[in-house]
């Protein structure tokens, strides 16, 4: 593995202009760190890292590179970019062993975070290095949100989240779980007892119906609920997916490793037309997933999906997809899971007076992450929808600095 990473490193150009670097959300200099690494300086290599990015370790394996740095690489013009994500997997996960930052903590600047996803995660880590006193509020009973909940562990290994939870805590980080913000401790008695700043980072958990007769029955399921625990669900030897995003390859891909024998993908269009990466979809059909195209679901029964054929045609020169009738026809299958997006809860925007939210329910926020109500701030996917970890990072940057700026000028 070192030879390799090594090797991979050798052949980055060390471009004046890195086009790898502009490609990334978050600007990650990745010939600076190259360069470090070759030299020796691999601790100084996975600090340049970390500030830049505190989730470094976790992009390196869930971000869809192909799509920002390394597509954007010179020698991706060749077929044959720089894989930077191997790179930086090593340094970052080298780094995370060896960090060793000691709790600078001021107790005049309380700051609570509420959900511990990338997001939240983000903003404790670069507050906690300017001093202040972090308090996370979680509602599961460990830290991770999306990245532990969400994403399976053959995409994610666990202990990743473990070690940087373990960083938090040494930094003074203090964590209360199982603690659902909203009806029970509200926005108003976080700033009762001192906090001088509240940030929102709750995702998004609510599963989006389809609203077809028969969501209800006990075969069928939602993707972002069975990912937080497949081991609890029994789908039998044939499951059919409904959804061709990201969150449905996880989830096809987890079911057949948790032993069913036929996993099918529905999609009411074709595969060029997939929201899933590229990467993802490879991954799988190598692991077994099979597609059933142009099929629109219409009911779900005890037999399996009832569907109609779509096709796509050409109205006025635009492309439509239009539905076929008269070729209606029965998916029988043992399980059904629909993974057709998600969207936020209302916990705490239903008990809190002064924040807007848009027609999705997602938080208004401005650019810089404030909210409509003074001193509560959000980001990550309750404010944007679902998004990539790094543009989470990215745009939670930018509040953390809104915050600091906000609580020191008060």
């Amino acid at each position: 593995m070192a030879q390799y990473i090594i090797a991979e490193a050798n052949r980055c150009l060390q471009c004046k202009n890195p086009k790898c670097s502009k490609g990334c959300p978050v600007n990650t200099p990745i010939n600076e760190v190259i360069n470090l690494f070759l030299n020796g300086k691999i601790c100084e290599a996975g600090e340049k890292l970390f500030f830049n990015n505190p989730l470094s370790s976790i992009c390196s394996l869930v971000c869809p590179h192909e799509k920002f740095c390394e597509g954007s690489c010179v020698l991706s013009n060749k077929g044959n970019p720089i894989q930077w994500s191997s790179i930086e997997r090593y340094i970052s996960d080298y780094y995370l062993n060896k960090m060793n930052m000691k709790p600078n903590i001021d107790p005049n600047k309380k700051i609570a975070i509420i959900g511990s996803g990338p997001a939240g995660i983000t903003i404790a880590f670069i507050l906690a290095a300017r001093g202040y006193d972090i308090t996370i509020f979680e509602l599961r009973d460990k830290i991770g949100g999306v990245l532990r909940y969400g994403i399976p562990a053959f995409r994610l290994p666990k202990d990743i989240l473990d070690r940087l939870k373990e960083q938090l805590v040494n930094m003074g980080v203090k964590i209360r779980p199982n603690t659902l913000i909203g009806p029970v401790i509200t926005i108003d008695d976080l700033f009762r007892d001192g906090y001088k700043a509240i940030f929102i980072g709750t995702g998004v958990w609510n599963p989006k119906p389809l609203r077809l007769k028969g969501e209800s029955l006990g075969h069928v399921h939602y993707a972002i609920d069975y990912l937080k625990n497949p081991d609890v669900y029994d789908l039998g030897k044939k499951t059919c997916v409904i959804g061709a995003g990201n969150v449905a390859m996880d989830v096809a891909r987890t079911a057949l490793r948790k032993g069913v024998n036929e996993v099918y993908i529905m999609y009411r269009r074709g595969e060029e037309d997939m929201p899933a990466s590229k990467h993802e979809i490879e991954y799988a059909k190598l692991d077994g997933v099979k597609f059933e195209f142009y099929k629109t679901p219409i009911e779900l029964n005890d037999k399996g999906v009832k569907y109609l054929e779509t096709k796509k045609v050409k109205e006025d020169g635009e492309e439509k997809l239009i539905t076929l009738e008269n070729t209606e026809g029965v998916f029988e299958t043992d399980s059904i899971i629909i993974a057709a997006s998600q969207g936020p809860k209302a916990n705490i925007v239903s008990h809190t007076k002064g924040i807007k939210i848009n027609k999705f329910g997602l938080v208004t926020t401005d650019r810089c992450g404030r909210t409509t109500r003074e001193g509560v701030f959000a980001s990550g996917d309750v404010v944007t929808g679902a998004k990539t970890v790094v543009e989470a990072v990215k745009f939670s940057k930018k509040v953390a600095d809104a915050i600091d700026e906000y609580v020191s000028k008060k």
